[in-house]
């Protein structure tokens, strides 16, 4: 299936039902005072949030949603039955937008996480609101609420705790496949990858961390170039960002101390604080050098690059150094999740739902 992590759509909730203006005729019951009904409530657009649910495809087939107007009121104070509202399942981690004013609706950041994205109007009120002692034939009756009506942006963005940093052909879709069951295609071009993918690493039998892989990323892929651009949005949850070099290129022309800063401007020209999340240097297809001169093509090129953070040398290929650097990883996720500090916040994570119709 194509991975689809943007769409727009536009939702239509539903107006409530008019009130009636009735008033009681039966055989032997002169002058009946008003009895009549009021409106049902308008449908709401509902959206949650389904691990089950991988990509926004659905929606870039069918862009309006509209939920049903309420019921009117009848006679014999019969109130109008309320619309159902409409279910629109979305995948963990879509953040929706409003298009008009750019306000961030909800994330749906946790599976089964409900929030109303366009709510049902109130239906109407009867005359038999009105009546009173001085007041004993009312006709007047209020009239229903429409319904929110709204364009929304839906974006997703994966959820793991680590991404993969690098230009095309740096071994990112094969280090992803040697340290997990996920098998994104590898091949000897560029841009093999078109989609990001996830792979979740089991360290232990109770231990385990989600990895992310997205499209290689080229100089100028801030204002448009490449694929990458597209999918950077995916690294904004991560806890931790591995850049991949590669180490030893077959073409000599490549200057990697050039494209490793390219990367990293890039990546503060798209994000400052994409650019301020931890990041760690991982130099990978280490097997392609002389065992004998490897120590000194790696402090080479740090030294030219002037990395002082964590260094690692790989090869995915082979599996050398992958086991010591997925267990340094989960080190550095378990100390994350130890380090956070759990807040209370009063403000509830979604809008309250319509109440059941009696």
């Amino acid at each position: 299936m194509k991975f689809i992590d943007e769409a727009k759509i536009a939702v239509f909730a539903g107006t409530g039902g008019n009130g009636s203006a009735s008033f009681r005729r039966e055989k032997f019951v002169p002058r009946g005072g008003p009895d009549g009904g009021d409106g049902g409530r308008g449908g709401s657009v509902i959206a949650v949030a389904d691990r089950n649910i991988n990509t926004l495809i659905d929606f870039r087939y069918t862009r309006a949603y509209r939920a049903r107007n309420g019921e009117s009121g009848r006679g014999a104070d019969c109130n109008g039955k309320g619309a159902d509202d409409i279910i629109l399942r979305m995948p963990v981690g879509t953040v929706i937008t409003d298009l008009n004013t750019d306000e961030v609706l909800v994330d749906l950041a946790v599976d089964g996480q409900r929030t109303v994205i366009a709510k049902g109007g109130k239906g109407g009120l009867g005359n038999l609101h009105f009546k009173s002692s001085t007041n004993r034939a009312p006709r007047q009756t209020v009239p229903p609420e429409p319904g929110e009506e709204r364009e929304l942006k839906l974006e997703l963005k994966v959820l793991a705790d680590v991404g993969l940093l690098g230009m095309p052909n740096a071994g990112k879709s094969t280090l992803i496949r040697a340290v997990s069951a996920a098998r994104p295609k590898v091949a000897d071009y560029p841009f093999t990858t078109l989609a990001p993918s996830l792979g979740v690493v089991r360290v232990d039998v109770n231990k385990s961390f989600v990895i992310a892989d997205i499209p290689g990323i080229i100089e100028g892929a801030a204002e448009g170039a490449g694929l990458g651009h597209r999918f950077l949005r995916h690294l904004s949850r991560t806890r931790l960002l591995l850049h991949l070099v590669d180490i030893a290129p077959f073409d000599d022309t490549h200057d990697i101390v050039h494209e490793a800063r390219a990367i990293v401007e890039e990546l503060r020209k798209y994000d400052e604080t994409l650019y301020d999340k931890p990041r760690w240097l991982v130099l990978n297809k280490v097997d392609r050098l002389d065992e004998s001169d490897r120590a000194q093509v790696v402090a080479d090129f740090v030294k030219a690059y002037g990395w002082t953070g964590p260094v690692f040398t790989i090869s995915a290929l082979t599996g050398l150094g992958c086991k010591e650097l997925t267990y340094a990883i989960m080190a550095h996720v378990d100390e994350y999740q130890a380090a956070e500090i759990i807040t209370t916040d009063t403000t509830p994570l979604t809008e309250d739902l319509p109440p059941a119709e009696e």
